[in-house]
């Protein structure tokens, strides 16, 4: 446990960022889920929808330190190819 006064501030925002991290974590991989699903299903029309919806989530993740910039891009690159493919 926390005994300096700044060390429960920090316990504070750590918890406060572990539970905006955790809410931005599962809000991608919704959208990562949803590009994948559209292109399983072979609806192009809905997969180009989803990645245009994924995209800027995924670089808004990897600016802020949530995903590494090549995971974001490494997932841009397959899906766009997957998707044009379709």
């Amino acid at each position: 446990m926390a005994n300096s006064a700044q060390a429960r501030k920090r316990a504070r925002q750590a918890e406060k960022s572990r539970q905006r991290n955790a809410s931005q974590r599962s809000m991608m991989r919704t959208k990562v889920k949803q590009v994948f699903t559209a292109i399983a299903a072979g609806d192009k029309g809905t997969a180009e929808t989803a990645l245009k919806e994924a995209i800027p989530v995924l670089d808004h993740m990897a600016r802020k330190g949530l995903i590494h910039k090549n995971k974001a891009a490494r997932y841009k690159r397959r899906f766009n190819a997957q998707v044009r493919a379709l």
